[in-house]
């Protein structure tokens, strides 16, 4: 484990603290070391028994956040969501009376709570109303002092929405090396999707979607706090997860309760966060991201409404006429809203979190009849068709299904066999930004040219399928340099199939992909799509090479089947 300066910030009596020896873990042994009662009680149907205390901080489960969130094991202690993790770290680093936390107020108000109960001072750098609560670093350095042990920062920030750049993070943390943890609460960072900003190349990027989980490794006074209670649905399984370097996720392990979570704890994370509930997660934040901008836009018209900040979380912070009455409104309408005017600078808001389409629809309505507004002004439009598809193929030489969805980008999962050409067809989904699972049997004893053709035209049937009648669409898409390799792909999606590949390479396999097939596959794919693709490639790796042409046509996808208008990209009028 490597030297982190910054545990010396901690409490000397924690840093020396023998942490409690709990009953030694070895399930390959029968338990009579930890006075447990040997048999399970009635009806106990899980795993290890409810009879057994659980594992301390289990293998598998710190093994599956940490594939979550992106980051090494030894980089993550789980607990009973965030509020566990600041209540170790104020635990850990505060001295009662002595040491002090900082945070940015109007926010998240367990930061203060947890100082309080521990005898912590609270320093505040508040969040300015006419700055739009923006975080102003240089507000909080001159803020801090010497006491600081903790600096707290929610992004995006509860109550107000609002995310903190990535930069000003690692300006905290750099000026504070040593000095203070700078802690991030992500609880809602899943959400923080704003505009997305189209660069030149057709990538479509976010300033503030990204965890800051990647400054991790540069900056050892950072601490990462995410949970499991909002974007994933598991607020009652109360799991969370404490992210940061390895020397501090060791010290605030001798802190945390021996059994913190309880077995039905890790067993339900450990089923809903799979990769099929990930992908109905994503779905489902795609619901609340439209619906967040539909009830921001509505909430805006009506009377009671004065302001509607803008947000990238599960909420919006609304300024009001008169917040009392607005709270009995959405009551009669069998809601309950949070009030927020206890909090410094939020005298009139409320916050409102977003709910279903329907209950939605229900506040906008009460609300509108309370203020004498016609409620039809406040009705959804319909819904736009989905754009998926399902694709089954069978052959006496292959079994292909596959599914595409054009519009939610989520786990890619490929298996045909052929290692390589299920990561060229993982490109292709993951730069088109589109969701696809394919699954192939093919009789590879023979060879793979069955295989690799037939998935190129399951692949085409599956998206021409899903694009429907093509209404809207950009229709054309260009790009693609890697490394050394230059690759231009150009599509068509005019529903005429003509493929040009200009291109050699150098080897005549990559892997167990012939080369010879990478040609055929881009004519099998735009027969079956209907689509005209041009492509030219040259370079001196072919691996580079194959790989450019594979992401250029994922990339070429993205520009071509976004919805960009209403009408048929065509003045034939069919495509």
């Amino acid at each position: 484990m490597s030297i982190n300066k910054n545990l010396a910030l901690a409490r000397p009596e924690i840093r020396a603290l023998q942490p409690y020896q709990h009953a030694d873990w070895a399930p390959q042994l029968e338990r009579m070391h930890a006075n447990e009662m040997p048999w399970r009680a009635g009806g106990d149907s899980s795993c290890p028994g409810l009879n057994r205390y659980p594992e301390p901080q289990p293998k598998a489960l710190i093994a599956h956040l940490a594939n979550l969130y992106g980051v090494a094991a030894e980089q993550v202690l789980a607990g009973r969501g965030s509020d566990e993790g600041i209540d170790l770290l104020v635990r850990a680093f505060c001295r009662a009376g002595q040491d002090s936390i900082l945070i940015c107020p109007p926010t998240f108000g367990m930061y203060k709570v947890s100082a309080c109960i521990q005898g912590a001072g609270v320093i505040e750098a508040p969040l300015r109303r006419e700055r739009n609560f923006m975080l102003e670093t240089a507000a909080v350095l001159a803020a801090w002092r010497e006491s600081v042990k903790l600096v707290f920062v929610c992004s995006p920030n509860n109550p107000t929405g609002n995310a903190v750049d990535r930069r000003s993070i690692e300006i905290l943390c750099e000026r504070l090396d040593g000095k203070s943890l700078v802690v991030v609460d992500e609880a809602y960072v899943e959400f923080a999707r704003a505009t997305p900003i189209t660069a030149a190349d057709g990538m479509v990027t976010s300033p503030h979607a990204a965890s800051v989980t990647t400054l991790l490794e540069r900056h050892t006074n950072l601490v990462v706090l995410r949970t499991l209670s909002k974007a994933y649905a598991l607020a009652g399984a109360r799991c969370g997860a404490l992210l940061a370097h390895p020397a501090i996720i060791a010290l605030l392990a001798r802190v945390i309760t021996p059994y913190a979570l309880p077995t039905q704890t890790v067993d339900t994370v450990l089923s809903y966060t799979d990769g099929r509930h990930r992908d109905e997660a994503a779905q489902r934040i795609d619901v609340v991201l439209s619906e967040r901008a539909r009830l921001s836009e509505q909430l805006a018209r009506l009377p009671q409404i004065r302001k509607v900040w803008p947000s990238e979380a599960n909420f919006l912070l609304v300024d009001c006429e008169d917040a009392a009455a607005v709270l009995d409104i959405a009551a009669g309408a069998g809601l309950i809203i949070r009030d927020t005017r206890s909090q410094p600078g939020l005298d009139g808001s409320l916050r409102i979190s977003v709910g279903t389409p329907q209950q939605n629809d229900r506040l906008l309505r009460a609300l509108a009849r309370a203020g004498g507004i016609d409620t039809r002004l406040f009705e959804r439009s319909a819904e736009p068709a989905a754009r998926r598809a399902r694709v089954q193929r069978t052959t006496r030489e292959t079994d292909i299904t596959i599914e595409v969805d054009l519009d939610r980008e989520g786990a890619t999962e490929i298996n045909t066999g052929l290692g390589f050409f299920d990561h060229m067809l993982e490109q292709i989904a993951r730069h088109g930004g589109f969701s696809m699972q394919l699954r192939c049997k093919g009789d590879l004893h023979i060879d793979e040219h069955h295989t690799i053709e037939d998935c190129a035209l399951a692949l085409g049937q599956a998206l021409k399928t899903a694009l429907g009648d093509k209404r809207g669409i950009h229709r054309y898409g260009f790009v693609l340099p890697m490394d050394e390799a230059l690759a231009q792909v150009a599509i068509d999606l005019s529903g005429r199939p003509y493929c040009v590949f200009e291109g050699h390479f150098g080897r005549d396999q990559v892997g167990q992909l012939p080369t010879e097939l990478v040609p055929h596959f881009f004519r099998s794919l735009s027969e079956a799509l209907g689509a005209a693709i041009n492509i030219k490639v040259e370079g001196d790796n072919t691996h580079h090479m194959i790989e450019a042409c594979f992401k250029g046509l994922g990339r070429t996808l993205r520009q071509a089947i976004r919805i960009t208008d209403t009408q048929l990209p065509s003045t034939k009028g069919m495509l």
